[in-house]
């Protein structure tokens, strides 16, 4: 589904990714963790044209390196950034109509499904984005991502600030995702989740891919965690 292979990214002068390796497969839940400046969110945004790559990136065997933002989200691949970027002066409703490709074909999901997975966003259909609370803004944001229906969706800290009941409600809507046949590839700072709903993980170290492997082989790799994720 996704194959990067020596990705670099600058940010002026500084030297960010360098030389980024790894791939993620149809239906597969991928982590990428490291600790904060390690470049996790620098390879989503350059993977989603954010950012000038250099190497390649391949989507569904389609290079993609250099494409613009836009192209790249047509092909099939969706982009959750960690601000909860949503239109708050639009409605809940209207916000999940605008992450759709098409209003006239039926895609993986609905909005009706959107609003009996989560209950809250359903309540408040009608209010207004930029009133909700950031737990809220962040499965409004998912939703409107899934509404363009991705064949793959990167997703930037999905559960960072928020309550551990709504992490749970977004970790189970990971799940569903996947079972839909849809790849993810998931930055997360929260280790106990990444390992709960993994099939492989990344580990991200100045700038580079410094282990792969799955939960089970992480939570063995001792050395690993201490020396690029514990604090």
């Amino acid at each position: 589904m996704l194959e990067v292979k020596d990705l670099h990214a600058y940010y002026g002068k500084s030297h960010i990714l360098q030389g980024v390796n790894f791939n993620v497969q149809q239906g597969e839940i991928v982590s990428l963790l490291g600790r904060n400046g390690v470049g996790r969110s620098t390879t989503v945004k350059t993977i989603m044209g954010e950012v000038a790559p250099e190497g390649s990136i391949k989507f569904k065997g389609e290079e993609i390196a250099g494409k613009k933002s836009f192209e790249i989200a047509h092909l099939g691949l969706g982009y959750v950034p960690e601000n909860r970027d949503i239109f708050p002066t639009l409605t809940v409703r209207q916000n999940l109509v605008l992450g759709m490709k098409s209003t006239k074909s039926e895609g993986r999901w609905n909005i009706e499904e959107m609003f009996k997975m989560f209950p809250n966003l359903g309540e408040r259909a009608d209010v207004h984005g930029g009133v909700l609370s950031g737990g809220e803004q962040q499965m409004l944001c998912m939703c409107r991502t899934l509404m363009g229906d991705p064949d793959m969706i990167m997703i930037d800290e999905p559960t960072e600030g928020l309550a551990p009941k709504i992490v749970e409600q977004v970790a189970l809507l990971l799940q569903e995702i996947a079972k839909r046949g849809v790849a993810i590839l998931l930055v997360e700072q929260k280790l106990s989740i990444a390992l709960k709903i993994s099939h492989r993980l990344y580990v991200m170290g100045h700038g580079k891919i410094v282990y792969e492997g799955t939960p089970d082989s992480l939570l063995k790799a001792n050395e690993i965690r201490s020396e690029w994720l514990e604090v």
